[in-house]
């Protein structure tokens, strides 16, 4: 009985899944599992030999090309251990021809994952062509625009590749496009104007990463510029997402490419102050301005006013019309602090005061005639008789 049993067994054995022997199967797992394993100790190895390499040039860009593909090489490291297991199984002929489709993709995906990958540390060699395109800043907002080009070509290649080893045309697929081409225009009419639109605003520099805008809508400052929208930061913090075809299209206000900032003051003074204190009070709010440091006053960049300007309902005005060299924010605020307290200063200092809105009334005369002059009464003592 045993013998039978033993007969059972093996050819149990030799059968296996799908006529293929459990030996092989084990066999073949077996060698698959040992590349599984053995794919970080050896690829450790080749790491930091080629990363020692790497060190010996000028520029990192090799470094993180390798920190790139480190990935995809540890995969295919994995797709040798299956191809080898699969050597080692004896397959039939429609099995093996999945195998190959199976491997084929597998290595395919590989190829154009590492060329995604290594998409990022090359865009290094893009900034040699878009010096054209204004400051550091504008070179990264581009940079990035064909990096998200280039990613999503590369994305739409591989998927092809993909197909085609699984006997999709896609020649076919792709001429087929051609037949629903106008029906996917009308439908995608927005998107393809959005991105016309960004475009258009990478090409005339109307904004960049990081610049401070306002738009009839919005105001805040840009985060990204993407194909369809750019998404701005207002100043609460909210993330506002806008179509690239309605900021091209808008009236657009771009203060980061402000050159100063400017204040523009009326100084009230009262009507009693005399002309020697109104000119001393300009000609210090005057020596300020151009001795601080803090203003731009030369002509051939800024203009700088400070005059007696008109007389107002209750005040003398001094116009004060003068720029800072800082447009950041903050700093202009300090310069503009420093600036009221030394006009403060300056006005108080000789002896004069500044205005606020008042009126005053005069009477010429009144309409029933002088009125009668209202006499108290005198207190009286107690012993006085009280009337009767």
């Amino acid at each position: 009985m045993l013998q039978d049993f033993w007969q059972e067994f093996l050819i149990v054995w030799h059968i296996g899944i799908l006529n293929t022997s459990l030996g092989d199967i084990f066999l073949a797992l077996s060698i698959f599992l040992m590349f599984l394993f053995a794919r970080r100790i050896v690829f450790r190895f080749l790491s930091h030999v080629f990363k020692k390499l790497a060190t010996r040039t000028q520029t990192d860009t090799d470094a993180r090309i390798l920190d790139a593909i480190e990935r995809p090489l540890e995969f295919t490291f994995v797709i040798i251990g299956l191809y080898i297991s699969g050597q080692v199984v004896s397959l039939s002929p429609p099995l093996n021809a999945v195998f190959g489709q199976i491997i084929r993709s597998l290595i395919a995906f590989t190829i154009f994952w590492s060329i995604f990958r290594i998409l990022d540390p090359l865009s290094i060699l893009l900034d040699r062509f878009i010096t054209f395109f204004g400051n550091q800043t504008m070179h990264e907002t581009i940079k990035g625009f064909f990096l998200k080009v280039s990613k999503f070509i590369v994305v739409c290649l591989g998927v092809a590749a993909v197909f085609q080893e699984w006997g999709f045309n896609v020649a076919a697929v792709l001429g087929s496009l051609g037949l629903v081409g106008m029906a996917v225009a009308l439908g995608a009419q927005d998107f393809i104007k959005n991105m016309f639109a960004g475009l258009t605003i990478f090409m005339d520099r109307v904004f960049e990463k990081g610049n401070w805008i306002k738009t009839p809508d919005v105001e805040g400052t840009v985060e990204d510029i993407g194909f369809r929208a750019t998404k701005v930061r207002q100043f609460d913090k909210a993330l506002v997402t806008i179509p690239n075809s309605k900021l091209a299209n808008e009236a657009l206000i771009n203060y980061s490419r402000m050159t100063n900032r400017r204040i523009y003051w009326k100084i009230g003074i009262e009507y009693r102050s005399t002309h020697d204190q109104i000119r001393n009070i300009i000609h210090g709010i005057s020596t300020y301005i151009y001795e601080c440091g803090d203003f731009e006053t030369n002509p051939e960049k800024t203009k700088t006013f400070i005059f007696l300007d008109s007389f107002g309902n209750s005040s003398i005005d001094i116009m004060l019309y003068c720029f800072t060299k800082t447009i950041v924010w903050g700093e202009w605020l300090e310069a503009k602090e420093r600036l009221a307290y030394k006009i403060k200063e300056t006005v108080e200092g000789e002896k004069a005061s500044f205005a606020f809105p008042s009126s005053s009334i005069y009477i010429e005369s009144l309409p029933f005639g002088t009125p009668e002059s209202f006499m108290p009464p005198r207190s009286r003592s107690p012993s006085s008789p009280s009337p009767i």
